[in-house]
């Protein structure tokens, strides 16, 4: 399975979540750290929403950059 993460700098921190995942959110304080703790929060959400019996959803988000030309 592949989902896609936004991983965000905070003042302090990083912070990662998942669009297809909504409520799995992880954070740490390099944006390596926070890689790991969302691969582990993804894991024991997932494990929770099978538990559950919850369908586990595929990955629908995509993620694109947008040029913006800045105003003289």
């Amino acid at each position: 399975m592949e989902y896609l993460v936004v991983i965000e700098k905070a003042e302090n921190n990083y912070s990662a979540s998942l669009p297809d995942l909504p409520g799995c959110v992880a954070t740490g304080e390099t944006p390596e750290e926070v890689v790991s703790a969302i691969k582990k929060a993804v894991q024991v959400h997932l494990q929770g929403m099978r538990e559950d019996g919850m369908t586990v959803p595929r990955s629908s988000a995509r993620a694109d950059y947008l040029q913006i030309e800045q105003a003289v």
